[in-house]
């Protein structure tokens, strides 16, 4: 049955000639499907905790507005305190040093999303978001989304290089399923994540956020999180005025996050736990929603309603300022949650803000609020992500409208190129700077092959049968398997094509060992070995891992190294410019 499967596995390659490419695209369509389902299992959640707790279902404002005052105080700060002790769970299954988001894990890790630490934050932040934390809902959703592509490619042994690109297809499925927006989505993970741009790289990524758009449709109910109304035509002088609302919304992004980091250290310097500390953060939300209970939530249905219908000078400012307040003590006090939205939010309410300024002077001359209200989130979502690709096209996809894209390039540009010269950190650098410069530069520069290092997992002794070395091929996708005696020293490699030659010829291999098929001369890499060195020798080695022995005179077999892994760490140890 295993020469079978291993037959079938090597004429179905030959047949349909599958690259590392194609196989990729076939996997990315998976994790589209998943991260879909992941999606909607979080949104899922959300509602069931919310009807638990409030004994209604619809949007998180709605369920503040139908609460009595005294309600939408402690809520908030119980929910934050569950929220905490949940979190306390998580990191206990923290390792040092380790990555637990999905961009660490792309960036800079090798795929690796944990499972449990995952699966306990999201937990943490259903009750911080059913309880009316200030926080967007979907970063939890694209961990999820994430994790499952994570563990996929885990399942299925890809190499650490391959592994991250599937994470980085469910980061996007995720952000698709969230706000409708394939393309964006797509954008969002090539800009912010892999930090560039290539048909290797975005054709999995796009083919993931497509399926998962497809997916979402076949769920009943399902609806993009705004209502865009139809965008007015803009001529002639009202173009400068877009521009101007992007110098103001590349101004203030960068307020906007320090304010944010400023929480973050003045909640990290209370001398009590983590659970008080988002109790303490609820709180404050439950406090100012006792006046306006817009602040509940990630803020769709308020930016709806200023999208659809006017507003006054006062309860534009009045909720601006309270929603910055009540997301920086969220934020700040460790919930877990996503910006991307809030920042939506203040987007829609500085342009909105700031259009009815200009319709105020120029009534004849202006378009209405609403119009600078969807241009107004694209332009601060590029000044507070420094993507401002990745903002045009999700507002685009948003409006589905040819009207909006001059105006919106604008904005997202000038926002961005204002937002740059003031500060050069958005907030997902924030999360990345982290590492990148102190463990990826300095440590690099004297990375030996010893920290380079994974389990070999293909290794037989040499009295291994034919069907015991098919059944470890079948398992993992390898061209060799390693040979080590009993003290586990390295004696050679056993070649695939070898093994599937005399299948393929139906020779009689039932006597036939792994020592039968011993090709005891292979390039071998050693643990004090430097990067440059090793490099030399996968120059010579058309293959994607080399076994790594102690020394020549003790040739113990520690493991293997990658070359994608040893590329990364060469490339990463380069100074950025």
């Amino acid at each position: 049955m295993l020469s079978f499967l291993l037959k079938l596995r090597t004429r179905a390659q030959s047949l349909f000639r599958l690259s590392d490419a194609h196989t990729m695209l076939l996997w990315s369509v998976v994790v589209g499907v998943l991260g879909a389902f992941a999606t909607v299992a979080f949104r899922e959640g959300i509602a069931l905790l919310q009807k638990a707790v409030s004994g209604g279902s619809g949007s998180v404002v709605a369920m503040a507005q139908r609460l009595p005052w005294s309600t939408r105080i402690w809520l908030p700060a119980a929910g934050g305190l569950i929220a905490g002790l949940i979190l306390l769970l998580a990191r206990r299954g923290m390792k040092q040093n380790g990555h637990t988001d999905y961009m660490e894990a792309v960036a800079i890790g090798e795929g690796i999303v944990p499972v449990r630490v995952s699966l306990w934050r999201s937990v943490s932040s259903l009750f911080t978001i059913a309880s009316g934390g200030s926080i967007g809902r979907e970063g939890p959703m694209v961990q999820l989304a994430a994790l499952c592509a994570s563990l996929v490619g885990r399942w299925v042994h890809f190499d650490p290089a391959r592994l991250r690109l599937l994470v980085a297809c469910g980061a996007a499925a995720g952000i698709t399923s969230a706000y409708n927006a394939p393309i964006a989505g797509a954008f969002f993970v090539t800009e912010i994540v892999l930090g560039s741009i290539a048909m290797e790289t975005f054709g999995p990524v796009v083919v993931a956020s497509v399926v998962a758009n497809i997916t979402m449709r076949e769920f009943a109910g399902y609806r993009p999180p705004y209502e865009m109304p139809v965008f007015p035509p803009v001529t002639g002088l009202e173009v400068l005025l877009f521009v101007a609302l992007g110098v103001l919304c590349g101004a203030a992004a960068p307020q906007f996050l320090r304010l944010l980091e400023q929480s973050k250290r003045a909640f990290s310097r209370l001398p009590v736990p983590l659970p008080l500390r988002l109790a303490l953060g609820g709180l404050v939300v439950g406090v100012i929603s006792v006046w306006s209970p817009e602040v509940w939530g990630n803020g769709y249905s308020v930016v709806n309603s200023i999208l659809h219908s006017p507003w006054t000078w006062s309860a534009l400012v009045l909720v601006l300022v309270f929603k910055l307040i009540a997301t920086a003590s969220t934020a700040g006090s460790g919930a877990v949650g996503g910006i991307f939205t809030p920042t939506l939010f203040v987007g829609a309410v500085l342009g909105s803000l700031f259009g009815a300024g200009m319709h105020a002077l120029w009534p004849h001359a202006t378009s209405l609020p609403f119009a600078y209200a969807m241009v107004g989130m694209g332009a601060f979502l590029a000044g507070a992500t420094q993507a401002p690709l990745m903002a045009i096209l999700m507002i685009f996809e948003m409006t589905l409208s040819y009207q909006v894209v001059l105006p919106l390039m604008l904005s997202c540009v000038v926002a961005y190129f204002v937002a740059r010269a003031i500060g050069k950190t958005s907030m997902y650098e924030i999360t990345l700077h982290r590492n990148r410069e102190e463990q990826a530069q300095m440590r690099l520069r004297a990375t030996q092959m010893r920290e380079l290092i994974r389990e070999p997992q293909t290794v037989v002794t040499p009295e291994a049968s034919v069907p015991e070395m098919t059944r470890v091929f079948l398992e993992y996708p390898v061209k060799y398997l390693y040979v080590t005696n009993a003290a586990g020293h390295f004696l050679g490699v056993v070649a695939l094509k070898d093994i599937t030659s005399d299948l393929l010829e139906k020779r009689d291999t039932t006597q036939r060992t792994a020592a039968d098929y011993l090709q005891p001369h292979f390039d071998v890499l050693t643990p004090d070995m430097s990067l440059s060195d090793a490099l030399a020798h996968f120059m010579a080695f058309q293959g994607e891992r080399l076994p790594v022995i102690e020394s020549v005179t003790q040739p113990k077999l520690m493991g293997v190294v990658y070359k994608t892994s040893l590329l990364d760490a060469y490339f990463r140890m380069k100074p950025a410019r």
